[in-house]
Protein backbone atom coordinates (compact mmCIF):
# COMPACT_ATOMS: atom_id res chain seq x y z
CA UNK A 1 0.00 0.00 0.00
CA UNK A 2 1.58 3.32 -0.89
CA UNK A 3 1.15 6.55 1.36
CA UNK A 4 1.88 10.24 1.18
CA UNK A 5 5.23 9.35 3.09
CA UNK A 6 6.17 7.21 0.10
CA UNK A 7 6.70 10.73 -1.87
CA UNK A 8 9.82 11.75 0.21
CA UNK A 9 13.39 10.22 0.06
CA UNK A 10 13.69 8.26 3.29
CA UNK A 11 12.75 4.60 2.58
CA UNK A 12 15.24 2.42 4.57
CA UNK A 13 13.86 -0.72 3.28
CA UNK A 14 12.71 -2.16 -0.12
CA UNK A 15 9.21 -1.69 1.17
CA UNK A 16 6.58 0.87 1.17
CA UNK A 17 6.55 3.07 4.16
CA UNK A 18 3.43 1.86 5.30
CA UNK A 19 5.33 -1.70 6.71
CA UNK A 20 7.69 -1.49 9.14
CA UNK A 21 9.21 -4.74 9.35
CA UNK A 22 7.41 -7.96 10.70
CA UNK A 23 7.64 -7.17 14.30
CA UNK A 24 4.13 -6.29 15.40
CA UNK A 25 5.38 -4.27 18.10
CA UNK A 26 6.96 -1.38 16.17
CA UNK A 27 6.37 1.99 17.17
CA UNK A 28 6.58 5.67 16.49
CA UNK A 29 6.35 8.07 18.86
CA UNK A 30 6.50 12.14 19.88
CA UNK A 31 6.47 12.88 23.54
CA UNK A 32 6.59 16.39 24.74
CA UNK A 33 6.46 17.88 28.28
CA UNK A 34 6.12 21.75 29.84
CA UNK A 35 6.50 23.12 32.75
CA UNK A 36 6.57 26.81 34.06
CA UNK A 37 9.67 28.54 35.52
CA UNK A 38 7.96 27.74 39.15
CA UNK A 39 7.04 24.50 37.73
CA UNK A 40 3.69 25.36 39.17
CA UNK A 41 1.50 23.58 36.03
CA UNK A 42 3.03 21.01 34.32
CA UNK A 43 1.89 18.95 30.73
CA UNK A 44 3.09 16.13 28.75
CA UNK A 45 1.58 14.66 25.69
CA UNK A 46 2.14 10.99 24.17
CA UNK A 47 1.31 10.42 20.62
CA UNK A 48 2.12 7.03 19.05
CA UNK A 49 1.44 5.42 16.00
CA UNK A 50 1.51 1.43 15.58
CA UNK A 51 2.09 0.44 11.86
CA UNK A 52 1.76 -3.72 12.54
CA UNK A 53 -1.28 -2.78 14.72
CA UNK A 54 -2.96 -0.51 12.22
CA UNK A 55 -3.39 2.00 15.53
CA UNK A 56 -2.55 5.70 16.50
CA UNK A 57 -3.37 6.95 19.97
CA UNK A 58 -1.99 10.39 22.19
CA UNK A 59 -2.50 10.99 25.96
CA UNK A 60 -2.63 14.51 27.04
CA UNK A 61 -2.16 15.82 30.79
CA UNK A 62 -2.18 18.93 32.53
CA UNK A 63 -1.19 19.04 36.61
CA UNK A 64 -2.63 23.05 37.78
CA UNK A 65 -3.59 23.10 41.28
CA UNK A 66 -3.13 19.96 42.61
CA UNK A 67 -5.33 17.85 40.04
CA UNK A 68 -3.85 15.64 36.98
CA UNK A 69 -6.38 16.26 34.24
CA UNK A 70 -5.95 13.57 31.52
CA UNK A 71 -7.65 13.35 27.85
CA UNK A 72 -7.15 10.34 25.62
CA UNK A 73 -7.61 9.54 22.12
CA UNK A 74 -7.43 6.47 19.70
CA UNK A 75 -8.08 5.58 16.35
CA UNK A 76 -7.43 3.07 13.37
CA UNK A 77 -4.67 4.63 11.60
CA UNK A 78 -5.62 3.52 8.32
CA UNK A 79 -1.83 2.35 7.45
CA UNK A 80 -1.37 6.86 6.78
CA UNK A 81 1.26 8.02 8.73
CA UNK A 82 1.50 11.12 7.45
CA UNK A 83 -1.77 12.30 8.80
CA UNK A 84 -0.85 13.01 12.58
CA UNK A 85 -4.08 13.87 14.14
CA UNK A 86 -6.23 11.75 16.42
CA UNK A 87 -9.49 12.73 17.81
CA UNK A 88 -9.10 16.69 18.89
CA UNK A 89 -5.12 15.74 19.39
CA UNK A 90 -2.66 17.12 16.28
CA UNK A 91 1.07 16.91 16.03
CA UNK A 92 2.91 19.27 13.22
CA UNK A 93 6.15 19.37 12.10
CA UNK A 94 6.99 23.30 11.25
CA UNK A 95 10.66 22.83 11.21
CA UNK A 96 12.43 19.73 11.43
CA UNK A 97 14.40 19.39 14.41
CA UNK A 98 13.80 22.61 15.21
CA UNK A 99 10.02 23.98 15.81
CA UNK A 100 7.06 21.70 16.28
CA UNK A 101 3.35 22.40 17.17
CA UNK A 102 0.86 20.49 19.83
CA UNK A 103 -2.67 21.50 19.41
CA UNK A 104 -5.78 20.16 21.22
CA UNK A 105 -9.22 21.30 19.57
CA UNK A 106 -11.59 22.18 22.57
CA UNK A 107 -13.45 19.22 23.74
CA UNK A 108 -16.06 17.74 26.35
CA UNK A 109 -13.05 16.80 28.95
CA UNK A 110 -11.81 20.12 29.40
CA UNK A 111 -8.25 20.24 28.04
CA UNK A 112 -7.53 22.24 25.09
CA UNK A 113 -4.16 23.53 23.65
CA UNK A 114 -2.56 24.94 20.82
CA UNK A 115 1.55 25.53 21.69
CA UNK A 116 5.22 25.90 19.60
CA UNK A 117 7.92 23.99 20.71
CA UNK A 118 11.04 26.15 19.99
CA UNK A 119 14.48 24.13 20.34
CA UNK A 120 16.99 26.07 22.51
CA UNK A 121 19.66 23.90 21.50
CA UNK A 122 20.47 20.65 19.17
CA UNK A 123 18.77 17.47 19.25
CA UNK A 124 20.83 14.72 21.22
CA UNK A 125 20.57 11.29 19.59
CA UNK A 126 20.77 8.88 22.38
CA UNK A 127 22.99 5.35 22.35
CA UNK A 128 20.75 2.93 21.00
CA UNK A 129 18.76 0.80 23.23
CA UNK A 130 19.10 -2.90 22.90
CA UNK A 131 17.44 -5.47 25.58
CA UNK A 132 17.22 -9.15 25.02
CA UNK A 133 15.41 -11.07 28.25
CA UNK A 134 15.97 -15.15 27.23
CA UNK A 135 15.18 -15.66 23.47
CA UNK A 136 12.78 -12.43 23.32
CA UNK A 137 13.54 -8.90 22.32
CA UNK A 138 12.01 -6.54 24.10
CA UNK A 139 13.92 -3.38 23.67
CA UNK A 140 15.33 -2.25 20.18
CA UNK A 141 14.75 1.49 20.06
CA UNK A 142 16.06 4.49 18.59
CA UNK A 143 15.41 7.98 20.72
CA UNK A 144 16.04 11.98 20.36
CA UNK A 145 16.06 14.42 23.04
CA UNK A 146 15.93 17.54 22.61
CA UNK A 147 15.33 20.57 25.26
CA UNK A 148 13.22 23.83 24.32
CA UNK A 149 10.61 27.14 25.18
CA UNK A 150 6.86 26.68 24.72
CA UNK A 151 4.58 29.49 23.48
CA UNK A 152 1.25 30.16 22.87
CA UNK A 153 -2.07 28.56 25.21
CA UNK A 154 -3.21 26.14 27.25
CA UNK A 155 -7.08 25.37 28.74
CA UNK A 156 -8.06 22.88 31.43
CA UNK A 157 -11.15 22.95 33.46
CA UNK A 158 -12.22 26.33 31.27
CA UNK A 159 -9.51 28.28 32.40
CA UNK A 160 -6.81 29.96 30.03
CA UNK A 161 -3.17 29.15 30.89
CA UNK A 162 -0.72 32.01 28.46
CA UNK A 163 2.41 30.19 28.18
CA UNK A 164 5.08 32.67 27.54
CA UNK A 165 8.55 31.41 26.33
CA UNK A 166 10.46 33.58 28.82
CA UNK A 167 9.11 31.45 31.33
CA UNK A 168 8.06 28.33 30.07
CA UNK A 169 10.22 25.19 29.05
CA UNK A 170 10.43 21.96 28.03
CA UNK A 171 11.83 19.11 26.40
CA UNK A 172 10.43 16.77 23.76
CA UNK A 173 11.72 13.07 22.28
CA UNK A 174 10.86 11.04 19.41
CA UNK A 175 11.65 6.90 19.68
CA UNK A 176 10.99 4.01 17.06
CA UNK A 177 12.03 0.67 16.92
CA UNK A 178 10.46 -2.11 18.96
CA UNK A 179 8.83 -2.34 22.80
CA UNK A 180 5.91 -3.97 23.97
CA UNK A 181 3.25 -2.08 23.00
CA UNK A 182 -0.85 -3.48 22.59
CA UNK A 183 -2.22 -6.09 23.61
CA UNK A 184 0.76 -8.76 24.11
CA UNK A 185 1.11 -12.05 22.78
CA UNK A 186 1.59 -15.62 25.30
CA UNK A 187 5.02 -15.09 27.13
CA UNK A 188 5.63 -18.51 26.40
CA UNK A 189 8.63 -19.96 28.71
CA UNK A 190 9.46 -17.15 31.19
CA UNK A 191 12.79 -17.08 31.57
CA UNK A 192 13.06 -14.59 34.09
CA UNK A 193 11.19 -12.29 36.31
CA UNK A 194 9.94 -8.89 35.27
CA UNK A 195 12.84 -6.50 36.28
CA UNK A 196 13.16 -2.68 34.73
CA UNK A 197 15.22 0.44 36.23
CA UNK A 198 15.42 3.46 34.45
CA UNK A 199 16.17 6.90 35.01
CA UNK A 200 16.11 9.84 32.23
CA UNK A 201 16.91 13.69 33.54
CA UNK A 202 16.60 16.40 30.92
CA UNK A 203 17.65 19.28 32.58
CA UNK A 204 16.84 23.53 31.31
CA UNK A 205 19.37 25.88 33.08
CA UNK A 206 19.54 29.28 32.13
CA UNK A 207 22.74 28.68 29.37
CA UNK A 208 22.42 25.02 28.56
CA UNK A 209 21.01 21.62 28.46
CA UNK A 210 22.01 18.54 30.68
CA UNK A 211 20.73 14.67 29.86
CA UNK A 212 21.32 12.26 31.60
CA UNK A 213 19.42 8.35 31.86
CA UNK A 214 20.29 4.73 32.60
CA UNK A 215 19.39 1.35 32.29
CA UNK A 216 19.92 -0.98 34.98
CA UNK A 217 19.68 -5.17 35.64
CA UNK A 218 18.90 -6.35 39.07
CA UNK A 219 22.46 -6.35 40.23
CA UNK A 220 22.84 -2.67 39.17
CA UNK A 221 24.94 -3.37 36.36
CA UNK A 222 23.93 -0.73 33.64
CA UNK A 223 22.85 -1.65 30.00
CA UNK A 224 22.60 1.45 28.77
CA UNK A 225 23.73 4.43 30.54
CA UNK A 226 24.61 8.57 28.88
CA UNK A 227 25.26 11.93 29.97
CA UNK A 228 25.91 14.81 27.97
CA UNK A 229 26.14 18.27 28.60
CA UNK A 230 24.90 20.83 25.56
CA UNK A 231 25.29 24.65 25.21
CA UNK A 232 22.47 27.09 24.11
CA UNK A 233 22.01 26.99 20.04
CA UNK A 234 23.17 24.90 17.38
CA UNK A 235 26.72 23.52 18.81
CA UNK A 236 28.08 20.02 19.50
CA UNK A 237 26.86 18.54 23.06
CA UNK A 238 29.42 17.24 24.75
CA UNK A 239 29.75 13.82 26.53
CA UNK A 240 30.71 12.97 29.76
CA UNK A 241 32.82 9.96 30.35
CA UNK A 242 30.87 8.68 33.43
CA UNK A 243 27.89 8.94 35.62
CA UNK A 244 26.90 7.67 38.52
CA UNK A 245 23.89 7.99 40.20
CA UNK A 246 22.20 8.13 44.23
CA UNK A 247 18.67 8.39 44.70
CA UNK A 248 17.05 8.83 48.51
CA UNK A 249 13.43 7.50 48.13
CA UNK A 250 10.28 8.48 49.97
CA UNK A 251 9.47 5.79 52.25
CA UNK A 252 6.61 3.58 51.39
CA UNK A 253 7.04 4.17 47.75
CA UNK A 254 9.73 3.58 44.75
CA UNK A 255 9.97 6.88 43.68
CA UNK A 256 12.98 9.64 44.44
CA UNK A 257 12.73 12.56 46.81
CA UNK A 258 16.15 13.01 46.27
CA UNK A 259 18.45 12.18 43.69
CA UNK A 260 22.43 13.14 43.00
CA UNK A 261 24.38 12.39 39.54
CA UNK A 262 28.29 12.14 39.94
CA UNK A 263 29.06 13.60 36.60
CA UNK A 264 33.23 12.89 34.95
CA UNK A 265 33.81 15.34 32.11
CA UNK A 266 36.30 13.69 29.72
CA UNK A 267 38.78 16.36 31.03
CA UNK A 268 38.31 18.45 34.32
CA UNK A 269 36.90 17.90 38.00
CA UNK A 270 33.94 16.37 38.89
CA UNK A 271 30.83 17.99 38.85
CA UNK A 272 27.72 17.21 41.02
CA UNK A 273 23.88 17.24 39.46
CA UNK A 274 21.59 17.38 42.40
CA UNK A 275 18.13 17.24 42.04
CA UNK A 276 14.83 17.58 44.61
CA UNK A 277 11.38 16.73 43.60
CA UNK A 278 8.37 18.74 44.21
CA UNK A 279 6.00 16.72 43.28
CA UNK A 280 4.93 13.62 40.44
CA UNK A 281 3.59 13.69 37.29
CA UNK A 282 1.80 10.13 36.68
CA UNK A 283 3.06 8.97 33.20
CA UNK A 284 -0.54 7.06 33.59
CA UNK A 285 -2.00 10.35 32.23
CA UNK A 286 -0.51 9.90 29.01
CA UNK A 287 -0.89 6.14 28.59
CA UNK A 288 1.83 4.43 30.22
CA UNK A 289 0.76 1.62 32.16
CA UNK A 290 -2.91 2.61 32.10
CA UNK A 291 -5.62 -0.42 32.50
CA UNK A 292 -7.40 1.08 29.69
CA UNK A 293 -6.08 3.74 27.22
CA UNK A 294 -2.97 1.77 27.03
CA UNK A 295 -0.62 2.17 24.25
CA UNK A 296 -1.18 0.39 20.59
CA UNK A 297 -4.77 -0.89 21.85
CA UNK A 298 -7.49 -1.15 19.89
CA UNK A 299 -10.24 0.61 20.98
CA UNK A 300 -12.39 1.03 17.46
CA UNK A 301 -12.26 3.47 14.66
CA UNK A 302 -12.27 6.56 17.07
CA UNK A 303 -12.20 6.67 20.83
CA UNK A 304 -11.92 9.61 23.38
CA UNK A 305 -12.22 9.51 26.52
CA UNK A 306 -10.64 11.84 30.00
CA UNK A 307 -10.51 11.35 33.60
CA UNK A 308 -9.04 13.61 36.66
CA UNK A 309 -7.44 12.49 39.96
CA UNK A 310 -5.51 14.72 42.58
CA UNK A 311 -2.24 13.97 43.25
CA UNK A 312 -2.28 13.87 47.04
CA UNK A 313 -4.83 10.97 46.99
CA UNK A 314 -2.85 8.39 44.79
CA UNK A 315 -1.60 5.20 46.02
CA UNK A 316 1.72 5.03 44.94
CA UNK A 317 1.63 1.37 45.47
CA UNK A 318 -0.09 0.74 42.71
CA UNK A 319 1.30 -0.73 39.53
CA UNK A 320 -0.50 1.80 37.49
CA UNK A 321 1.07 4.82 39.36
CA UNK A 322 4.63 3.28 39.13
CA UNK A 323 5.65 5.36 36.28
CA UNK A 324 6.54 9.03 36.99
CA UNK A 325 8.31 12.28 35.79
CA UNK A 326 9.44 13.95 39.29
CA UNK A 327 9.16 17.76 38.51
CA UNK A 328 12.39 18.76 40.40
CA UNK A 329 14.39 21.76 41.17
CA UNK A 330 17.85 21.12 40.08
CA UNK A 331 21.88 22.57 40.71
CA UNK A 332 24.88 21.87 38.88
CA UNK A 333 27.57 23.97 41.20
CA UNK A 334 26.61 27.49 40.81
CA UNK A 335 23.73 26.97 38.32
CA UNK A 336 20.48 26.32 38.97
CA UNK A 337 17.55 24.80 36.61
CA UNK A 338 14.25 22.74 36.39
CA UNK A 339 13.33 19.60 34.97
CA UNK A 340 12.47 15.89 35.44
CA UNK A 341 13.63 12.77 36.79
CA UNK A 342 11.44 9.97 34.99
CA UNK A 343 11.56 7.13 37.28
CA UNK A 344 10.20 3.46 36.18
CA UNK A 345 11.73 0.61 38.63
CA UNK A 346 10.37 -2.56 38.74
CA UNK A 347 11.24 -5.51 40.41
CA UNK A 348 14.61 -6.48 41.87
CA UNK A 349 17.54 -3.87 41.87
CA UNK A 350 19.88 -4.54 44.72
CA UNK A 351 21.86 -1.11 45.14
CA UNK A 352 18.75 0.20 45.56
CA UNK A 353 17.75 -2.55 48.45
CA UNK A 354 14.57 -3.76 46.32
CA UNK A 355 14.05 -7.61 46.00
CA UNK A 356 10.15 -8.55 44.70
CA UNK A 357 8.29 -7.05 41.97
CA UNK A 358 7.15 -3.70 44.25
CA UNK A 359 8.39 -4.23 47.67
CA UNK A 360 8.74 -0.31 48.54
CA UNK A 361 11.80 1.62 50.24
CA UNK A 362 11.87 1.35 54.14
Amino acid sequence: MLTKADDYPIHQTTRPIAYSGSDRNFYDRYFFNGYSRGAETYFALAFGVYPNLDVMDSGCAVIHEGVEHCLFASRRLGMERMDTRVGPTRIEVIEPLKSLRVAIDPNEHGIAADLRFEARARAIEEPHFFLQVGPRVVMDVTRLTQCGTWSGWLEVGGERIEVDPESWRGTRDRSWGIRPVGEQPPPGAVSAPPQFYWLWAPINFDDGILLFDVNEYADGSAWHEHAVWSDLGDVEPRLYASAQQRLEFEPGTRHARRAEVLLQPRRGPEQRLELESLYNFYMKGIGYMHPDWGHGRFKGDLAVGGESFEIASVDERQLDFLHVQAICRARLGDREGVGILEQLILGPHEPSGFKDLLDMAP
